[in-house]
């Protein structure tokens, strides 16, 4: 699988812990390998995510860099940088592209505002990319571009050192803790 990362731009404390850590439950359950989260750091947000990632097994980690410029400027030279926003191609269009793009470089950030987005960003990204040119959840976009990168095998991904496990079914709910 390629190595994807998920930039989080401005955190806000108050007002985007959740958003955010459905952002790091998505990006982790569909395929990135990390998510950095700029803005305010909150510890609450980023131990939750932790958590989930031990208890649930796999090799995401979570990283809180202040700055957003300086969160990215490892990845402008050594990855495809695509900016989720309203106002970019829609995915369909250019899906073929990043994947292309993807397999010369190896390696992908994928970016997700919360408050409003620099503009400098627009530039600074290889594709500003949307899931419709109307108000949606970054979640949903982020969801919904792993799972076209993926095309749907990252649903099959099995979790590596998982403390804790679904059983799959069609009514009830099961879980069993694998034993050491």
């Amino acid at each position: 699988m390629v190595d994807i990362t998920v930039l989080r731009l401005g955190h806000r404390i108050g007002r985007d812990s959740r958003i955010t850590t459905h952002c790091g439950l998505v990006a982790r359950s569909f395929g990135a390998s990390k998510i950095i989260i700029t803005g305010d750091r909150e510890d609450n947000t980023i131990e939750s995510l932790k958590k989930t990632s031990s208890r649930w097994g796999g090799d995401f980690t979570v990283e809180y860099i202040k700055n957003w410029k300086k969160a990215i400027k490892p990845y402008i030279d050594t990855s495809v940088i695509v900016h989720l926003t309203m106002y970019g191609l829609n995915l369909p269009t250019v899906i073929d592209k990043i994947k292309d793009s993807i397999k010369l470089k190896g390696s992908m950030l994928i970016v997700i505002g919360s408050q409003k987005v620099p503009g400098e960003m627009y530039d600074l990204a290889d594709f500003n990319v949307a899931v419709g040119n109307s108000p949606h959840s970054e979640v949903s976009a982020l969801a919904l571009t792993l799972d076209r990168i993926f095309s749907g095998k990252q649903l099959e991904k099995e979790f590596s050192g998982a403390n804790i496990r679904v059983i799959p079914q069609a009514k009830g709910k099961s879980t069993i803790i694998p034993e050491d």
